[in-house]
């Protein structure tokens, strides 16, 4: 087993859904960004997701777009991204980590160089967010044969007739965006996105988690509480780009992973 299958199989004998936090790597800088990390775990999170600074990001909103654009100006490049999956495993080796991102990065380092640092590092699965199940045979396919799971999005707008498409070679959890555009763009409603979740789980045995929206306590409880787990950023960024000390910023995070944990 991967340890993210671990980590929903340990979860889920808990009778518990998934909190699972998304950080962007080297925003503000390296040090704090690693400080961060570090401390996620012990304030709740189950899976990390850990972002790639990339120049266009065009799936991201205003607050996800300018923390890769501080990570970048300050100096943070996908090998510094492994680096601090590397610096991170040095005291954690059973919390999942996650990097998410586009494929230019992973495409100019030259796939298989990637892959195999990757898992050397420390990586246990992938959301690559441009490239569709079109394009498997470019990273997913390689991916899973180097031990690495790829982690697909889907959509409201993913019909039944895409969704088997969506779910071919997809492992280690089903990323649902529970509502359209950008993240970051509205909250997330657990009554909307509960038959959606059904309709997908109906779909696959992967663990469904739920993100794009969801940035209180309540709102993590109310969607934890109708799918395998709840996926917070946007929200985690901005308590960062405030300045608020990281120990501050682990407090809030704690307060939205209790929330998820008792959904």
């Amino acid at each position: 087993m991967t340890r993210i299958d671990s980590k929903f199989a340990a979860l889920k004998a808990e009778g518990k859904s998934a909190f699972v936090s998304f950080v962007m790597a080297g925003d503000p800088d390296y040090d704090a960004s690693l400080e961060l990390v570090r401390g996620l775990p012990a304030a709740g999170v189950d899976v990390i997701e850990l972002g790639m600074p990339f120049t266009d990001p065009m799936a991201d909103g205003p607050a996800i777009q300018l923390a890769g654009q501080r990570a970048l100006d300050a100096g943070m490049t996908l090998e510094r991204v492994l680096q601090m999956v590397r610096d991170f495993r040095a005291g954690d080796d059973s919390t999942p980590i996650v990097l998410m991102g586009y494929y230019n990065p992973i495409y100019s380092k030259g796939v298989e160089h990637f892959l195999a640092e990757a898992k050397e590092a420390g990586v246990d699965g992938l959301i690559v967010v441009d490239l569709p199940p079109e394009e498997d045979s470019e990273l997913c396919i390689p991916a899973l044969a180097a031990g690495i799971d790829f982690i697909r999005l889907t959509t409201p707008t993913t019909d039944d007739k895409r969704l088997p498409k969506v779910m071919q070679n997809t492992s280690g959890f089903i990323y649902y965006v529970s509502v359209t555009g950008t993240t970051g763009a509205a909250a997330a409603d657990a009554s909307a996105v509960a038959p959606e979740v059904a309709r997908i789980k109906a779909a696959t045995d992967l663990p469904v988690c739920v993100g794009f929206g969801i940035n209180t306590p309540e709102a993590a409880q109310s969607i934890a509480g109708i799918a395998d787990g709840a996926v917070v950023g946007t929200a985690i960024i901005k308590e960062m780009a405030a300045g608020k000390p990281v120990a501050e910023v682990l407090e809030f995070v704690k307060s939205l992973a209790d929330g998820a944990h008792r959904g």
